[in-house]
């Protein structure tokens, strides 16, 4: 799956990244929709997922696309943008694929936050808005140095239920929790494995993290967890904090601060 450079897709938009040369903006990722707002790119944003649901005030009236892993590809067509963002992971090949065959189109993949910083930077290098970028990178560096490094606990953080899958080691959520200074128990395990309730127990982390997305663990889960397990301590989590990587950051590093494992 082909990803542009910041320089190729430039010269393939026949542009030096200026705003104005690409007025018509399709976002794929509802991490990067809400980066776009908050790079006040609102009127250029035509089209985005049913899944970017922030700003809600603002997303609600943009037409919907279909999904981040199921597009609908008329729509695209009827908006004709001059400029697609998806994301390696949270997109689908095929899709992706098709697309950059007829549009412009800017492939993210973003494993750290300081890849994450990167990309902000590149976007707003693309679309006009570099100084706003700045802003908020500036803003995200002054939160992580008021970051609260925690006890290096041994940590699982499940994503799924039925079956139980966990964040592996080559992926943001899992700088995130080495950014905090806790320590994956499935750091050498690539991507998202699923486990059995034997092979939790066996890992015996000092610490289980069940996020509300993409599985939304509730309280409920949380108890039969604790029921089901020869483990206690187990605390629900923002998802959105732990892996939306656009400006979502900024709040999010004030969020771990709050946190109390």
């Amino acid at each position: 799956m082909q990803s542009y450079a910041i320089k190729e897709l430039n010269d393939h938009m026949g542009n030096e990244g200026k705003g104005p040369h690409c007025p018509k903006i399709i976002s794929l990722v509802p991490s990067i929709t809400e980066l776009l707002f908050n790079l006040e790119l609102q009127d250029q944003i035509i089209g985005v997922t049913k899944f970017c649901v922030h700003p809600k005030e603002l997303t609600k009236s943009i037409p919907k696309i279909g999904g981040t892993k199921n597009f609908k590809f008329d729509v695209i067509d009827e908006l004709t943008p001059d400029l697609i963002i998806g994301n390696k992971e949270e997109n689908y090949k095929e899709g992706i694929e098709l697309l950059q065959t007829k549009y412009s189109l800017l492939l993210t993949d973003i494993k750290s936050i300081p890849e994450a910083i990167e990309m902000i930077r590149d976007i707003g290098a693309i679309t006009g808005r570099a100084r706003r970028a700045q802003s908020i990178i500036d803003k995200i560096n002054n939160g992580l140095e008021s970051l609260h490094k925690r006890e290096a606990k041994r940590v699982l953080y499940l994503i799924w239920r039925k079956p139980y899958m966990a964040v592996g080691g080559d992926t943001y959520i899992n700088n995130v929790l080495e950014t905090l200074g806790l320590k994956n128990v499935l750091k050498e395990v690539p991507r998202y494995p699923e486990l059995s309730l034997e092979e939790i127990n066996e890992l015996k982390p000092d610490l289980i993290l069940l996020s509300s997305e993409p599985f939304p663990f509730k309280e409920k889960h949380k108890r039969e967890l604790e029921r089901v397990s020869a483990l206690s301590n187990i605390h629900l989590v923002d998802g959105e904090m732990f892996s939306w990587y656009g400006s979502r950051i900024i709040q999010a590093l004030s969020y771990f601060n709050s946190l109390q494992f």
